[in-house]
């Protein structure tokens, strides 16, 4: 079982439901120690004191708050639980939201949520609650010295936990120059919207991932099979010059080889469905109808 990050309850009004905080995700980045290039040995860090210059142990080091110029005070992390006892070990919820109406660029991070033996009924009454209203429950928490505000939502037979940003730390759409004179002509947007059609299908997240990640461990696997452990690649040149953007784009003619090319794909993938192969098939031929 995944380890356990925090423990308490979640509450609303006077229920309240022991829980378990789990990380939801996994990180598959690869790890890389930092080296030497004239002997491969590898780069260590170390806690100094910048006042003596000398190496401080992990158990010698504390959190510090500079209250003024050069003065801190010490917490330990006794000291951050006793500041709020109750909101220390609690996920409380405060209200209950639409959630189609929570934008992504809010979602934080994912934990999920485990029912601890005496909770199980009422974790299971509000995941199906949850799941019946449509609705996401929005809640204050605190994990690991900070205050989040986050949303409880119904994932299979789990509720996850994510935690959201505030609205003042996302920017605002007026802080960039956006080409707002642009428009695309309607036989732009109904060519796009073909190739939307075309290119459709159900999501599958098992589906994608990291090949970036992929080539590199094949490209390390090479090198170990070549013997070539102690040796830095330096940049590769051909004299060629980098690939300039072109100044005028022909959008249609873009689309149009879009839609063909997809179209080709389209035939040899199974049927996704009549009705939308001849939505996509009408509208090409209008387009060819048009330009004839």
């Amino acid at each position: 079982m995944p380890r356990v990050l925090w423990k308490g309850a979640i509450t609303f009004g006077l229920v309240n439901i022991p829980v378990s905080l789990h990380s939801a995700v996994k990180h598959n980045a690869l790890d890389f120690t930092l080296l030497d290039r004239r002997n491969f040995s590898p780069v260590g860090y170390k806690r100094v004191n910048k006042q003596t210059g000398r190496e401080v142990d992990w158990e010698q080091i504390v959190k510090g708050y500079e209250y003024e110029k050069g003065s801190y005070v010490a917490l330990s992390e006794e000291d951050f639980k006793r500041a709020n006892v109750e909101a220390t070990q609690t996920v409380d919820i405060l209200a209950f939201v639409d959630a189609a109406d929570i934008e992504p660029i809010y979602f934080d991070t994912p934990y999920y949520l485990s029912p601890d033996k005496r909770g199980g009924k009422g974790y299971a009454l509000l995941r199906q609650t949850l799941k019946r209203s449509g609705k996401a429950a929005v809640a204050n928490v605190v994990i690991r010295t900070r205050q989040h505000i986050a949303v409880l939502l119904p994932v299979d037979d789990m509720l996850l936990l994510n935690t959201l940003r505030f609205a003042d730390e996302i920017r605002s759409a007026d802080d960039f120059e956006l080409p707002r004179e642009a428009r695309a002509s309607a036989r732009e947007v109904e060519m796009a919207l073909t190739l939307v059609e075309e290119m459709s299908e159900k999501w599958k997240p098992a589906k994608y991932h990291d090949a970036y990640r992929d080539d590199l461990l094949a490209r390390i696997r090479k090198k170990v099979k070549a013997g070539e452990t102690e040796e830095v690649a330096e940049p590769e040149t051909d004299g060629k010059e980098p690939k300039k953007s072109a100044q005028v784009i022909d959008l249609m003619a873009l689309l149009k080889r879009s839609v063909e090319k997809e179209g080709g794909k389209a035939r040899k993938r199974p049927a996704r469905g009549r009705g939308a192969r001849r939505t996509a098939h009408h509208r090409a031929t209008h387009e060819r109808r048009k330009r004839a």
